[in-house]
Parts: C-alpha cells; structure tokens; sequence
C-alpha cells in the first residue's frame, strides 16, 4: 500500500477549514449558533466553571455546530441534485433541520444547568 504525500493531511485540513471558514461567512443560521458559542464561551471563563463543566460545555457546543455543518451539506446537497420539489428531498431537509433543533435544545438545557447555579450564588453574593 503507496503511502499518501506529505501535504495529504494539510489539505485534508485545509478543505475542512474552508468549509467551515464558507459557513462562517454565508450561514446565518451557522453565524447565530457561533455567536451563541462565543458568549457561552465567554459566560464559562466568567463564571470559571470546572474542568467537567467545561468539558460538557465544549461538547454542546460541537454538538451544535456539528449538526449544523451537517445540516449546510445536506442543503448544498439537496441543491445540487435538484431544483424541484421532491417531498423526499423535502423530507431530508425537515429531518435535519430537526437534527440541529434537537442539538440547540438539548444545548440549552446544558448551558442552563450548569449556568443556573453559577448565576444564582453571583446574585445571592450582590444580595
């Protein structure tokens, strides 16, 4: 078996990085989960969470934006095979929107459990 070239890995990265740069600039929806990451980011440095919080934390966040990036795809797929409705392309697209709900709720719920502990003592502390 041929060993890959050297620069095999650095443009497997690079496609990666392009394709999450391309999200960054074009998905609205992808901006606001991003944004949303950054101020969670930012609330746990704040609140400075522990090494587990932080670890639950960073995998919501992935979870998101994963689903997300899945989502995009999915999309550009559906794009490429066709420009007419088709309910089963239609039922795809449903199904991951659904993915990236699902992923957004179940993060909220993190964020508001390990948040809400955090924010009670910070106002109990001014109380």
């Amino acid at each position: 078996m041929r060993r890959p070239p050297g620069n095999y890995w650095i443009r497997k990265f690079g496609h990666a990085f392009r394709g999450t740069w391309q999200e960054v600039r074009e998905d609205r929806s992808f901006q606001v989960h991003f944004s949303a990451a950054a101020a969670v980011i930012v609330s746990a440095v704040a609140f400075r969470v522990s090494l587990i919080e932080w670890c639950i934390l960073l995998f919501a966040i992935a979870l998101v934006l994963v689903a997300e990036l899945f989502n995009s795809a999915l999309e550009s797929m559906a794009k490429a095979i066709t420009d007419e409705h088709d309910p089963r392309v239609g039922a795809a697209l449903d199904i991951g929107s659904a993915a990236v709900l699902l992923a957004a709720v179940a993060a909220s719920i993190i964020g508001g459990a390990i948040f809400l502990p955090h924010l009670l003592d910070f106002v109990s502390r001014w109380g």
